[in-house]
């Protein structure tokens, strides 16, 4: 009982220190006011042509996330690829830094366990994470209700609230990924380099690969396999990435009227007015598996570096 609550304690002084590390950390700074003046251009060239869009529309506020405008993208899309970024940036030199500096050994000797020093560093990154993001969410709902002058309805306002925590579970898997790199490499070049690899090869590389050799590869394994069959394994196969994942569970919460992540059958079109939006409930569950898989992956990630770390060496 004891130990625990020294480690609870060590675990609120290192997240402390390490938040006021993080907030004053220039390049930080720079990541979050880049994606702040992107998000701000997206949003106002998404309201031009929401504008144009009937007032019939229930969800009109939820395009302020979805729309896009060339040349550039959607909001969602800019988050998609900027927040594996500002995660990694927080956690590539989390431990290797430590280490770097000599500063470990005079932690460790201080009555900080291994456990509370990790858990206050991912805790710390989470929460600048989750700050952040909820400063971002509220500076565009503010926004658009400049823009457009129209409120959004409580269904909006819950579709919104669980993109914003979907999205903070996308960045804890960027963010464990980069935490789990710091404690295998002792160099922070290093261990950024490998996960901002690791971030291309899944996001971009990966699914364009497995799109286009996966449904050989499951009917070598399963030659009897139905089309249908195989065309669910490829599509599970691509879920490997998280931004995959991520952008089914936009597609899901964030546009109402999406029935299905995958192949569309006949039985769930009975009895369904085309284009009709689903109750919230009913669109949680369509994007349930994607959101469990996301934060399967952010506590699988970090228990592998809690293992790894618990096991290595300090040395003054």
């Amino acid at each position: 009982m004891r130990r625990e609550g020294s480690a609870l304690r060590g675990v609120g002084v290192v997240m402390l220190k390490e938040l006021a590390d993080h907030f004053t950390s220039v390049l930080v700074v720079i990541m979050v006011v880049l994606v702040t003046l992107i998000a701000i251009v997206t949003v106002w060239l998404a309201t031009e042509q929401i504008k144009d869009t009937t007032a019939e529309d229930p969800f009109l506020f939820l395009r302020l996330f979805t729309t896009s405008r060339d040349p550039l993208p959607s909001f969602v899309a800019f988050l998609s690829f900027l927040v594996p970024l500002i995660a990694i940036c927080l956690g590539f030199d989390a431990i290797n830094g430590e280490h770097n500096r000599r500063t470990l050994s005079r932690v460790m000797a201080q009555p900080i366990y291994r456990d509370a020093l990790l858990f206050g560093k991912f805790a710390a990154g989470l929460v600048t994470l989750t700050i952040c993001l909820t400063v971002l969410w509220a500076l565009l709902i503010g926004f658009g209700l400049v823009r457009l002058g129209v409120a959004p309805n409580a269904e909006e306002i819950s579709r919104a609230l669980i993109f914003l925590m979907v999205t903070i579970a996308y960045a804890g898997v960027w963010l464990a990924l980069a935490l789990l790199a710091s404690i295998l490499f002792r160099s922070p070049a290093t261990a950024a380099l490998i996960t901002l690899g690791l971030w291309l090869f899944l996001t971009l590389i990966w699914p364009a690969i497995w799109t286009a050799l996966g449904p050989g590869v499951v009917a070598g394994f399963a030659p009897n396999a139905s089309e249908e069959a195989v065309i669910l394994a490829t599509q599970y196969g691509s879920r490997a990435s998280p931004s995959i994942m991520f952008g089914e569970v936009v597609l899901a919460i964030l546009n109402p009227s999406t029935r299905s992540l995958g192949p569309i059958y006949l039985s769930q079109l009975q009895g369904a007015v085309v284009g009709a939006p689903l109750p919230l409930v009913e669109s949680l569950t369509i994007a349930w598996g994607q959101i469990v898989g996301l934060i399967a992956g952010t506590i699988l990630l970090f228990v592998a570096g809690y293992i790894v770390f618990q096991r290595q060496e300090i040395r003054a």
